[in-house]
This record gives C-alpha cells, sequence and structure tokens, in this order.
C-alpha cells in the first residue's frame, strides 16, 4: 500500500484486486492537475498486467468526487481556457486508460457525486453506490458544458431525451432513482460499502481473464458511436465556454454562494 502522507491517489493491492483511493477528502476529491496525473499513473500500465484481474476506483471521505477544482479557475479566470485544456487532456487521458484495459473496472461511490466526478463513475464499467449517494451534472449551473465522457456515457445509459434532461436541469439523482435508471449496480448501507465492493472485485478476479476482456470489449462495442471523438467534441466545448461570461460568472456564484445571473 502506498504511504497515505502527502499522496493524493493511494494504490493497495489485495490478491488479484487493485484498489485505487483519490485522497483529497477535504476537498472532496475535487480534480486538479496533482491529482490527475497521479490517477493517470496509477492506471498507466495496468491493461497489460494480467496478474491484476479487477480494479476498484474510490474516493477518500464523504465523496467519491465532487468534480473538477474549480479553485485553480477563479484564480485566473482569464486564463480558464488555458487551465480547462491543462485538466481536461489529463482527465481525458484517465478515461481512455480505463475504457481501453481489458479487466473491469468498479467505481465504489458514496456521497454527493458531481461534474466530473459523475463522468468518472459513470464511465467506469460497474458502480456500487451506497445509501444516500447523490449525482449531479452541474456544468450549465457554471455556464459550461460537459466533459469525462459525460455526454456520450449518460446517452448511452439513458438515451439522449433524460441524458440532456440530467444535464440542463441540474437537478440530482439519488441513488434509489440511479438504480431504477440503470445508472448504478447495487446500493448498499455505508457500512458495507467497500465490504460489499471488494466481494464483487474478488468475484471478478476469480473469472477468466480472457473472457471478461472480451466481454468488456463487446458490450463497448455494442454502443458503437467513438467515445474518443465524443472526448474531443467535450473538450473543445469546454475549452470555449471557459472563456466566456457565463463561466466566469458560474465560476463567481459558486465561490460568493449565490445564483449565478447569466
Amino acid at each position: 500500500m502506498s504511504d497515505p502522507a502527502g499522496e493524493v491517489v493511494i494504490t493497495e493491492r489485495q490478491g488479484a484486486v487493485l484498489t485505487v483511493t483519490m485522497n483529497r477528502p477535504k476537498v472532496l476529491n475535487v480534480l486538479d492537475e496533482a491529482m490527475a496525473d497521479a490517477l493517470v499513473a496509477a492506471f498507466s500500465g495496468l491493461g497489460a498486467d494480467q496478474t491484476i484481474r479487477a480494479v476498484i476506483l474510490a474516493g477518500a471521505g464523504r465523496s467519491f468526487m465532487a468534480g473538477g477544482d474549480l479553485a485553480r479557475f477563479q484564480a485566473d479566470l482569464p486564463g480558464a481556457p488555458q487551465i480547462a485544456t491543462l485538466l481536461i487532456d489529463r482527465f481525458h487521458t484517465l478515461m481512455r486508460l480505463i475504457k481501453a484495459m481489458p479487466q473491469p473496472v468498479i467505481a465504489v461511490v458514496q456521497g454527493p457525486v458531481a461534474g466530473g466526478g459523475v463522468g468518472l463513475a459513470f464511465a467506469c464499467d460497474l458502480v456500487v453506490a451506497a445509501e444516500g449517494a447523490s449525482f449531479l451534472s452541474a456544468y450549465t449551473k457554471l455556464g459550461t458544458s460537459p466533459d469525462g465522457g459525460t455526454t456520450w456515457t449518460l446517452t448511452q445509459l439513458l438515451g439522449p431525451r433524460r441524458a440532456l434532461e440530467f444535464v440542463l436541469l441540474n437537478e440530482a439523482v439519488n441513488a434509489d432513482t440511479a438504480l431504477r435508471l440503470g445508472l448504478v449496480n447495487r446500493i448498499v448501507p455505508p457500512s458495507e460499502l467497500m465490504e460489499a465492493t471488494r466481494t464483487m472485485a474478488e468475484k471478478l478476479a476469480r473469472g477468466s481473464f480472457g473472457a471478461q476482456k472480451a466481454s468488456k470489449a463487446l458490450v463497448q462495442a455494442a454502443t458503437q458511436g467513438s467515445f474518443d471523438e465524443q472526448l474531443e467534441l467535450e473538450k473543445r466545448a469546454f475549452v470555449a465556454n471557459a472563456g466566456t461570461a457565463d463561466f466566469r460568472e458560474g465560476i463567481n456564484a459558486f465561490f460568493e454562494r449565490r445564483p449565478p445571473k447569466f
């Protein structure tokens, strides 16, 4: 297990299961460059390691991930497009790694999950949620559009109408509704969250590597539509929006704890 002191990402291996934990609990694991780089480093090379048969992605503390680190934008709003480019390039590298690796990746989620945290959780192959977890897009409230494959994944899981409703209305979806819509696989009490996820991961780890690799690839192929192209479209849209007055207003309103005025 990595030394957790000062580490923004902690990895722990138990047998054939690797757990990757985002470790910025005081700020709800919001994504900055350091965490993005650490996540990319943690996932790089996993696909070629057949001794790892399943991966768990978790977030320390009371939230899986509450999105991107908006303080990075507030500190330099005129430079927001450049900051967005730096963050999204790293984030999308991570998403591609998760999609391409043959091992199943299980997101174990709790608390309020927002923005990029939604895209990251739903890009994983399976999702186990704690009772009380909730999912919120939040992007358009900030005056921008989603990234992290969110529009691709939501459209595949929900269909275009419900996906657009989720993104545009910014209404939090609770765990029960997420289960009913097929966004998560299971809901468990918070006290049982990691145990239940480890049990699932260990079951997967005991399965056929080749069969699971092929099954994951086949399910992804069944959706069609290029995930890679969608990532580039999302990046372009986010970077463009990051330079607008609406984005500056959304960021300022967030930190002033008031409704944005677009």
